[in-house]
């Protein structure tokens, strides 16, 4: 009797199962790679900064990406092209935080809100930890929303221009998500 009640209760998990699996295939479609590239504007000073540090230690009043514990929260400007002129696809909205006792490492979270036209009202969700010396650095994308839902992927990360004169940078970013 135990025997049957073993079997009857596995035939019915593995149908429960598959069935499960048939309804979310069929709510969602089937997935979708996107790749895109889009440049972070980004101000660390002066007073169009779009970067400031929140909380850490500093050096007489110079604060460091350098220096463990220090958080940063941006708002970039997000555009389609390196000129922060060209058009705007969304912001960079999130923190970061140097997360190695040797200021290697910075803890990237950061939501891309798109703004645009074609993705209006989505979100890709990056996150990781970015050796923030390096000439690239790669982190995951760990979720999405909108036309990105349950997105994962990876992103990679690049200083493509950088004017100390006036605190601004320039960050590429190549993403590659799958999604539904």
């Amino acid at each position: 009797m135990a025997s049957n009640s073993i079997t009857s209760l596995t035939k019915f998990s593995s149908i429960l199962l598959l069935t499960f699996f048939i309804c979310s295939q069929a709510e969602h479609g089937p997935l979708k790679e996107t790749t895109m590239t889009v440049y972070f504007q980004d101000y660390y000073d002066g007073p169009n900064a779009t970067l400031v540090p929140v909380t850490g230690r500093d050096d007489n009043g110079v604060w460091s990406f350098g220096k463990f514990g220090t958080i940063f929260c941006t708002d970039d400007q997000i555009t389609e092209g390196k000129n922060g002129s060209s058009a705007e696809i969304g912001k960079g909205q999130g923190m970061y935080i140097t997360s190695a006792l040797d200021g290697s490492n910075t803890l990237v979270l950061i939501s891309i809100v798109f703004t645009n036209e074609e993705y209006k009202g989505s979100t890709l969700e990056v996150q990781g930890s970015s050796a923030q010396f390096e000439k690239i650095r790669e982190v995951t994308v760990v979720s999405g929303t909108g036309k990105f839902r349950f997105a994962r992927g990876y992103a990679t990360l690049e200083t493509v221009h950088l004017d100390t004169s006036i605190f601004y940078s320039v960050i590429e970013c190549n993403i590659t998500v799958v999604h539904y």
